[in-house]
């Protein structure tokens, strides 16, 4: 309608990310692990704007990696040249399948972010 990718596009693009991230590198199986990850905060802030059917790119980053969550930065960027588009925050909780508590990030998960996003043991 106005010529631009409309914000839930890029909240779409960053969530997919972020989700295909944990399961096909991480190795997360929401279906069958017992733990799966809950999205409990997101935010966005829009620096410039892609025109449809301009190709966009996620970038994905830690922020902050806790016992029981994470704190994804992913940043969009337009394919053709990496300008910046816009910057997400997203925070994951990891939960018992079950009761839905909080529990800890299952060890080849975290090891897996740890390894990809160069995070020490201490964050």
């Amino acid at each position: 309608m106005y010529g631009h990718l409309n914000n839930t596009v890029y909240y779409a693009a960053m969530d997919t990310v972020i989700n295909t991230w944990m399961i096909e590198v991480a190795g997360l199986r929401p279906l069958d692990d017992g733990v799966v990850g809950y999205c409990v905060a997101s935010s966005c802030s829009f620096t410039a704007s892609a025109s449809f059917p301009e190709e966009i790119a996620v970038e994905l980053a830690i922020g902050r990696l806790g016992r029981s969550s994470v704190t994804w930065r992913p940043t969009i960027v337009r394919a053709s040249d990496s300008a910046e588009l816009a910057t997400g925050e997203f925070v994951t909780v990891f939960v018992d399948a079950t009761t839905h508590r909080p529990t800890p990030i299952p060890a080849g998960i975290r090891s897996s972010m740890e390894s990809a996003f160069a995070i020490s043991q201490d964050a």
